[in-house]
């Protein structure tokens, strides 16, 4: 079992940062891809960004690509999402998910664990 906890969402003005972290328990998530995902108000789930369990390579969603980044440290078993130039159509719940095997996914039901999400809102 993986247990994921996110963590660093709050209110920022747009144009601001915000760096998002995913702290996963068990010593073999770093073999695992693990992705970000948001959802807000009225909306359906939207894929973010996704990397494979060795960190090699990362998936973004196309309107995202330039302004986040995910990344991770294998050592402290923490997966993040740096969100730059933050907008308000960015405001929702993120959440970070994980599967056990090392290819980055883009699909929701591709993944076996998923955080609580945390709370993301972008002011004008």
């Amino acid at each position: 079992q993986v247990q994921l906890v996110e963590s660093g969402g709050g209110l920022v003005q747009a144009g601001g940062s915000l760096r998002l972290s995913c702290a996963a328990s068990g010593r073999t998530f770093s073999n695992y891809a693990a992705g970000w995902f948001r959802q807000a108000p009225g909306r359906e789930r939207q894929f973010v960004a996704a990397i494979a369990g060795g960190g090699e390579s990362t998936l973004y969603a196309g309107s995202l690509k330039g302004r986040f980044t995910i990344g991770r440290d294998s050592a402290k078993n923490t997966v993040y999402l740096q969100m730059n130039s933050l907008k308000p159509e960015d405001t929702a719940v993120y959440y970070c998910a994980a599967r056990n095997s090392p290819g980055a996914r883009t699909n929701w039901d591709d993944y076996n664990y998923w955080g609580q999400g945390t709370q993301v809102t972008v002011s004008s």
